[in-house]
């Protein structure tokens, strides 16, 4: 009987994170400590005008694709902002300065390259564009 107690109770736990992983996937949320500031030389790219998508990504991840079709998006409806694409393969040095644990990674910086908010996972559009109005002050 004991077994079957462990075992169940191992399942709701294991539910409940995976719910709660599930949930924060892809969703912006604020840096907290110091806040990292990237220049256009650190992405070899130029930032934009107003703020700056940085896409973490990997040949193979298939949400990669899908955030680079949503950030494209948001970059055409959203004057002055730039989106820039890094392999995290090619990029190790940068992915292990900015604690970039897996792909899709997008960090929203703000005019000067200042980090405001980073999301794990692939972000919807609505947030994407929620976190661009924090870094152009809107």
């Amino acid at each position: 009987m004991t077994g079957l107690t462990v075992v169940l109770v191992t399942l709701v736990a294991a539910t409940l994170a995976g719910v709660l992983l599930r949930r924060r996937s892809g969703v912006p949320r604020e840096v907290r400590g110091d806040v990292e500031r990237l220049t256009s030389g650190d992405l070899e790219a130029d930032l934009g005008e107003r703020a700056t998508l940085v896409q973490f990504s990997s040949a193979f991840c298939q949400p990669c694709r899908a955030t680079r079709r949503v950030l494209a998006e948001v970059t055409e409806m959203v004057p002055g902002v730039a989106h820039v694409e890094i392999d995290a393969e090619s990029r190790l040095d940068l992915v292990r300065s900015l604690n970039i644990l897996r792909t899709p990674t997008v960090l929203v910086l703000d005019a000067s390259g200042h980090v405001v908010k980073r999301a794990s996972g692939q972000p919807r559009k609505v947030d994407v564009i929620g976190a661009l109005g924090l870094a152009v002050g809107e």
